[in-house]
């Protein structure tokens, strides 16, 4: 085979990654992810009707549930050319409870767009996703959408963005009209203003000279970005120093590489619902975010040796599967490519359970439909079928070349209940049903209760729940289930601590025995407040001449975290601990990893009776939305569900209350809060971590 022909394949292939780009849309419920999604879709040509959300005829809410409730709950993957590149796009959820969706998505995006309402600004679910991009160092641009809106303002919503997300806002547009007036806006790199009409297609874009009217605050802004611009990137402040502005290609450069660090981020305007401001959206995506060759390589584990995996379609292949839909037809696994080719036919290593699988097909996602295709290449998002066992979290690599990359986190459950067939006949069924639904989604939790013998469905919140309820309704073709009353999951913790604990245990019934020695410390672990309590587990040694080796001190700390499974008070898993192992001895014979584990477990049992152990509950920080004439009401009923309001603030004829409330008083609090206020009042809530429950 000749070289050069080789050569030329792989640049080509290269060349083709630097033009994908894999985003998500990131949001609080109601901000518009949908809709700009759908709006994306149809100006690239991916779909020739503008779907509606309140319709129900959008693509990626395709689901019967997201239809009938109007928001996102499944995030969607979908696929579209712009300009030369190729958009993969997941949709992701905004509300709280499903945030382990958003979490799986954001593990496999280069990049976000960050969707706000231009009249609520930074919203807690805005707040909350924001923050988990920020732990995978995902770039991301805003998008300020229902300009169009009364009460809409484009600079408090940059102000709340810099108040409570904390980068350097940099608006690169100036709105043009007001509310409903609202007809395009000032495109401050190129001075020029950008103009939309309410025309049925594409071709309602319009560009011109920037309004006589807006000439001098335009003016003032781009002088403003440009000094923005020069105090946070040194390339941009040495031309700022020798000319004193910057020209368009400079700042453009600058504002990705400021965009890509995660230093700032661009912050563009417009309504997705009027079709407003979406070009230059996708303008700013393939000029600002990053491609898969532009993010730092994959890295894993191969035999316990860290390596690192780049984008690269000659390598070995290596991909990380995010998402499961294991319908009653057949299984698709959503599969995030890193590195290498896969090839319809290939074989490849479940590098976590050492199964292999065979790629039987592989799909081009576009929601609910799909394309085959051959092969797909590092930086691709695609579908396989014939991946049999391959959870989410699981890498799929070259059996030749096996690495481990690095799962997400799934976030314990703190809402359960119990779900039983109706007709007895109809058990095994429920039993496949709710085996597949934690197979889709890791942060359900299916078990069965040793006391009652009931089958228990644990999940992020009480439409989480729901949700998987009414799914296994509408797929299991009259299967009949019965729900009980959601409770919530209770942790304990210790309020004192114990000091110089001695646990021996010493075992003899013929034959080897068991000895060990430990002296434990346990203490509340650092962290709480008057309202919350800290959480998590820490293990010490202060253990000197070898009285304890080595290996039977992480036998302790094993034993220690059996013994945190089930607390004193009532049998809940324990947090907010922190153990030292400060003495202890061995026997020549009889000690061993077993005996030190069973040590360690049955002394710090003993030490958390000891500990005066606390009961607590889960709390969320509740926002809610009312009209002002009905605060006085929505406060008394905050406060009888024993929740601390935070504080109020007028917004708009409406007054927003804050409040921690504990997450057993919220259920049913959104048929109350409607009945209180004629239907007008609404409410989020994110989780708050856990407090005292009362004695």
């Amino acid at each position: 085979m000749r070289t050069d022909l080789v050569t030329t394949t792989t640049a080509t292939a290269t060349a083709a990654v630097a033009t994908v780009r894999n985003l998500g849309i990131l949001a609080h419920v109601d901000a518009g992810k949908t809709t700009v999604t759908e709006r994306i879709l149809f100006l690239t040509g991916a779909t020739h009707k503008r779907g509606e959300v309140h319709d129900g005829t959008t693509v990626t809410d395709f689901d019967p549930q997201e239809r009938d409730r109007g928001i996102t709950i499944f995030a969607a993957a979908v696929s579209c050319s712009w300009d030369g590149h190729r958009i993969n796009l997941i949709d992701t959820p905004g509300h709280v409870d499903f945030a382990d969706e958003v979490e799986r998505s954001l593990r496999v995006l280069d990049g976000a767009v960050a969707v706000f309402d231009a009249v609520a600004g930074v919203e807690p679910q805005s707040e909350s996703v924001w923050r988990q991009a920020d732990r995978y160092g995902v770039p991301r641009i805003a998008f300020v959408n229902k300009l169009d809106r009364a009460g809409a303002d484009l600079d408090a919503a940059v102000a709340s963005i810099r108040e409570r997300l904390h980068p350097a806002p940099l608006a690169v547009q100036l709105p043009i009209g007001r509310e409903d007036g609202f007809t395009g806006v000032v495109d401050l790199l190129g001075m020029r203003a950008l103009t939309w009409t309410d025309g049925p297609g594409p071709d309602g874009y319009r560009e011109g000279p920037v309004p006589e009217e807006l000439r001098d605050e335009a003016e003032r802004r781009r002088r403003a970005l440009d000094e923005a611009v020069a105090g946070l990137h040194p390339g941009a402040l040495e031309e700022f120093c020798d000319r004193g502005s910057l020209t368009p290609g400079t700042l453009a450069a600058a504002l990705r590489d400021l965009t890509r660090t995660g230093e700032a981020v661009v912050v563009l305007c417009g309504s997705a619902y009027r079709n407003r401001g979406i070009e230059p959206l996708l303008a700013a995506v393939t000029a600002y975010l990053p491609s898969p060759l532009d993010v730092p390589a994959v890295r894993g584990e191969r035999d316990g040796v860290e390596q690192e995996r780049a984008a690269d379609p000659a390598g070995p292949f290596a991909g990380l599967v995010f998402k499961v839909n294991a319908t009653a037809t057949g299984r698709l696994t959503y599969l995030r490519i890193y590195s290498g080719t896969l090839r319809k036919g290939d074989t490849v290593l479940d590098a976590g359970t050492k199964r292999t699988e065979r790629i039987a097909r592989i799909l081009r996602v576009q929601a609910d439909r799909h394309a085959e295709t051959e092969s797909a290449t590092a930086g691709d998002i695609v579908a396989v079928v014939g991946v049999k066992a391959a959870r989410a979290g699981a890498t799929l690599c070259t059996p030749a070349e096996p690495l481990v990359l690095e799962p997400t986190v799934t976030a314990d459950p703190v809402v359960t209940v119990a779900v039983e067939a109706r007709r007895a006949i109809d058990t095994d069924r429920l039993a496949a049903a709710l085996a597949r639904l934690a197979e889709e989604d890791p942060s359900l939790v299916v078990r069965t209760d040793p006391e009652t013998g009931q089958r228990v469905l644990s999940g992020m919140g009480e439409l989480h729940l729901e949700v998987a309820v009414e799914k296994i309704r509408q797929a299991g073709q009259g299967l009949e289930v019965t729900v009980g009353r959601p409770q919530v999951a209770y942790r304990e913790t210790v309020s004192a601590g114990v000091t110089g604990l001695v646990y021996r245990h010493v075992k003899q019934d013929g034959g080897a025995g068991q000895f060990a020695h430990v002296v434990l410390d346990v203490a509340p672990l650092a962290g709480g407040d008057g309202t919350r309590a800290a959480e998590g587990f820490e293990f010490r040694s202060t253990v000197t001449g070898g009285r304890v080796p080595k290996e039977y001190v992480q036998a302790v700390e094993a034993g220690c975290r059996d013994a945190l499974a089930e607390g004193p008070v009532g049998g809940h898993p324990v947090t907010g601990v922190v153990v030292t192992l400060t003495d202890g001895a061995t026997h020549a014979k009889d000690s061993s990893d077993l005996a030190f584990r069973t040590a360690g477990r049955l002394a710090l049992r003993e030490a958390l009776r000891r500990c005066r152990p606390l009961l607590l509950e889960p709390v969320t920080e509740v926002t809610v939305t009312v009209p002002e004439d009905a605060v006085g009401g929505v406060l008394g009923d905050l406060a009888a569900r024993r929740g601390r309001v935070n504080g109020s603030a007028p917004r708009g004829g409406t007054a927003v209350v804050t409040a921690t409330v504990p997450l057993a008083e919220l259920f049913g609090y959104a048929t109350r809060l409607r009945s209180r206020t004629q239907g007008r009042g609404t409410f989020t809530a994110r989780p708050a971590g856990y407090a005292p429950a009362p004695q």
